[in-house]
């Protein structure tokens, strides 16, 4: 699901991740969807396993899913 935020010209979409299960899974999958170019902050939550990204445009689904494979883990898709 894309939301707009209350910050003009910026998404906010949040995707959900299988695998994380930790702080250092949260680090690691925010850390790699964090280097997308347009992304201004990414915040990754292993009880739930949704990452929230606020990006300048909405993101090529393609490159968060590889960002997270990199990581290490597993794109659902956009909750």
């Amino acid at each position: 699901m894309t939301a707009q935020t209350d910050t003009p010209g910026s998404v906010t979409t949040v995707y959900k991740v299988s695998g994380m299960s930790c702080g250092h899974c949260e680090g690691a999958v925010s850390g790699e969807i964090s280097q997308i170019p347009g992304v201004s902050s990414v915040q990754a939550v292993a009880a739930t396993g949704e990452v929230t990204v606020v990006s300048a445009a909405p993101l090529d689904e393609a490159a968060v899913r590889a960002a997270v494979d990199e990581a290490g883990f597993e794109l659902v898709g956009a909750a």
